[in-house]
């Protein structure tokens, strides 16, 4: 079990169960959103992630589509702004911004992906796989749930 919440601790919540890999995402729209060189995430099966308390103060913000599709969304406290995991029941998956955890996840980072456009400033030295765009798609979380 893993427990998690936002800065000024309106929003708590829970996921029993595995957590995926870490992985750094290095596309604008993230680091847009999280005002820093790269977002670190992890996911969990959406069936294994439930709200504790806060829920109503779980906002989502839908970005216009100004470049190439996907769209891009993210969620975040109405009250400190804390990034949090974006829900959605019909993905089979959440995505969860690792600097919400508070327990240790005992998991370890797995791969940098849009290097291609990250930021010129930053410089990787971990040597984790890098990745220009997506990581291959034998590699990726299925992004719908089976019917």
């Amino acid at each position: 079990m893993v427990e998690g919440s936002c800065l000024c601790g309106g929003v708590k919540f829970v996921v029993d169960g595995r957590l995926t890999p870490l992985q750094y995402c290095h596309c604008r729209r993230c680091r847009k959103a999280s005002g820093s060189a790269f977002v670190a995430a992890v996911a969990a099966r959406t069936e294994n992630f439930r709200w504790l308390s806060g829920a109503d103060l779980v906002t989502v913000y839908v970005a216009p589509i100004r470049e190439t599709p996907p769209p891009y969304s993210s969620a975040f406290c109405r009250r400190c702004g804390s990034n949090l995991p974006l829900f959605d029941a019909e993905r089979p998956f959440i995505g969860i911004p690792a600097g919400v955890l508070d327990t240790h996840p005992e998991i370890r980072p797995l791969r940098h992906i849009f290097v291609g456009i990250k930021a010129p400033w930053y410089a990787i030295h971990d040597g984790l796989p890098q990745f220009e765009a997506h990581a291959p798609v034998d590699q990726q979380l299925p992004s719908k749930k089976p019917k």
